[in-house]
């Protein structure tokens, strides 16, 4: 209990730091985004609706602790100001309308490739110095190409030359959105190409460093007290051996889960897929100050959450974190 209490101060503080950075750091950059938008008139704006755009935008000539305090209680209240790219749809709104995508292509694909790569590390490792050892130059190699470069030669194969698949979208121009079968089909058929690309790009990695941390777990001295008692082959491998060597693996899975929260930005860019990375990358081109900063605290307090969400399953994996007083 206490490992916990402590790992939950401890986020607080550093989501506290994630929300002052991501309020300090637009403010000691030049120019601000009515400037922006004014700019792209060419200066053609009435001064009273430079005014109103400024009080729009939550821009404000009061002291920086003053704004610091309007700018947690907007926090609180959902408030992220709007987007000059979307302008004036609010930032949340963006946000939220670009998140299912993302979620669903690069959360599924990212468990997929987890679950994927841990077993067939575990398995590889289990059968060290067999047939299945041949496939390691194999995975080293596909863990070694360049993941913009493997989605690239993809689509010029299977979608340009082949016409397997669509070519880029997350659904079929003109469809409306709704729960229907057609609807579905469609977003299902658009997201198995990026799919694939993602878990040939991502499994490789937890397949060798799943198999490395098995082969060290399995010469340590209570592997092999468990072997020589008698126990079953599989209870040695999964309670003993694969129980203790996932341990790392967590924490990269977390991380993960953290940023897909941010979207693979090369992934949904190349497949021109309407997901968080894909509205960062425009915020980015737009110089979009707003949309890029409600983006990054979403992503931040991912982060963060993943992390605790592995600490709390690092309690119930490793005895060592339960140490009573």
């Amino acid at each position: 209990m206490r490992y916990l209490l402590r790992k939950l101060v401890l986020y607080a503080f550093i989501a506290w730091a994630a929300v002052t950075m991501n309020f300090l750091i637009p403010r000691l950059m030049p120019g601000d985004p009515v400037t922006l938008l004014v700019d792209r008139v060419q200066g053609q704006v009435d001064p009273a609706a430079v005014e109103a755009l400024r009080e729009a935008f939550g821009l404000s000539d009061a002291n920086i602790l003053r704004q610091y305090i309007d700018y947690l209680g907007s926090l609180f209240s959902g408030d992220l100001g709007l987007s000059i790219t979307f302008y004036p749809v609010p930032v949340a709104d963006v946000v939220s309308g670009a998140m299912p995508w993302t979620i669903g292509l690069i959360g599924v694909t990212t468990v997929i490739g987890f679950v994927i790569g841990t077993g067939l590390g575990v398995l590889l490792a289990w059968r060290r110095g067999s047939w299945t050892d041949g496939f390691l130059p194999g995975l080293t190699f596909l863990n070694a190409i360049p993941y913009f470069w493997m989605a690239l030669v993809l689509v010029m194969i299977f979608a340009v030359n082949l016409g397997w698949f669509p070519v880029s979208g997350a659904h079929t121009p003109g469809l409306r959105p709704g729960w229907n079968g057609e609807f579905i089909t469609s977003v299902l058929w658009h997201a198995l190409l990026p799919a694939i690309t993602i878990v040939l790009a991502s499994f490789a990695n937890w397949v060798i460093g799943m198999r490395n941390m098995m082969v060290t777990v399995l010469g340590e001295d209570y592997v092999t007290m468990a072997e020589a008692k008698g126990l079953p082959e599989r209870t040695v491998m999964v309670r003993y051996a694969a129980r203790n060597a996932i341990l790392p693996s967590i924490t990269g899975f977390a991380l993960s889960l953290g940023t897909v929260v941010g979207g693979s930005m090369l992934t949904e860019v190349i497949f021109n897929y309407p997901g968080v990375g894909y509205t960062l990358f425009q915020a980015v081109k737009n110089q979009d100050f707003p949309l890029m900063q409600g983006m990054f605290l979403y992503i931040s307090v991912a982060v963060i959450i993943a992390n605790l969400i592995a600490d709390v399953v690092y309690v119930f994996l490793d005895p060592r974190t339960r140490q009573e007083a």
